[in-house]
């Protein structure tokens, strides 16, 4: 079931809802630039074992509203508190893929993990996307800027380059042109804010710390977004962690090794 939430005056968030009567609940926040719809393969299959699924698109991207402002760490936790409060939910698992484990850690820290009994992170951009000069870890700040730059410039060419950059296994043309098709659901403007969040909030250092749930960190060896030390330094960040590295996968992890992650993250649910 699909549903809109208000999160502040004209601003909807567009919300899935797979198996609403399902014993326990996993809200899943997507990475950049796609929706709710990139966890399909997880919607496809966590149902059967009696999981509720309940995805957001994110404000900018999928059926979401596009306002113009709103994409800083704190708003964009700001609107997954107003979607847990809509559906009233409790003792959940917050997930989160790439910018979207970025916001799941801000959300943890900022509301102090509300309604959240346990937090995974799937090759999630914290505690920061580009290399600084304390944490040398990350991408060249000018790989973000191009980033940025193509968005105004070229954007269908930027979203097909970050396509060739995101698998470590093996997909098809028509897979590949899903993807492409996700990322032009997106406005322009939210694509390049985000990018810039990327560059210019760097407090999740400090979010990790504030995590107090069991937290699964899964992240592919392969990754050429989130580095792979970006999860070592989540975990030795976050008190309550744990690291499984996906030794066959890049950034969509939950694509390239599908069944490990699906797997990895029931057992994870069931501790």
């Amino acid at each position: 079931m699909g549903y809109y939430v208000q999160v502040e005056p004209n601003v909807n968030i567009y919300v899935e809802d797979l198996n609403p009567q399902g014993k326990k609940t996993i809200l899943f926040i997507h990475g950049w630039p796609g929706s709710h719809k990139l966890f399909e393969y997880q919607f496809d299959q966590l149902p059967k074992t009696g999981y509720r699924c309940i995805g957001i698109d994110t404000r900018g991207f999928g059926k979401s509203d596009k306002p113009w402002e709103g994409y800083g760490y704190d708003r964009l936790s700001d609107d997954v508190r107003s979607v847990i409060e809509a559906f009233k939910l409790k003792d959940i698992t917050l997930g989160g893929h790439s910018t979207g484990g970025a916001i799941a850690v801000r959300y943890m820290a900022r509301h102090n993990g509300y309604g959240v009994a346990k937090l995974a992170l799937f090759a999630a951009a914290a505690p920061s996307l580009i290399q600084r000069p304390y944490f040398p870890y990350g991408l060249p700040k000018e790989a973000v800027l191009e980033i940025i730059q193509g968005t105004y410039n070229d954007r269908p060419k930027m979203l097909r380059g970050f396509g060739e950059m995101i698998f470590f296994q093996d997909i098809t043309e028509p897979f590949s042109d899903w993807i492409f098709q996700l990322g032009l659901e997106a406005a322009g403007w939210a694509t390049a804010s985000i990018a810039n969040t990327w560059l210019n909030e760097e407090n999740l250092f400090y979010d990790l710390g504030k995590i107090q749930v069991p937290t699964l960190i899964l992240h592919g060896i392969h990754d050429k977004v989130c580095l792979f030390p970006l999860a070592e330094a989540q975990q030795k960040g976050i008190k309550y962690s744990k690291l499984i590295p996906f030794e066959y996968s890049g950034h969509f992890l939950f694509y390239d090794q599908r069944d490990k992650f699906n797997k990895e993250l029931a057992q994870f649910i069931e501790e």
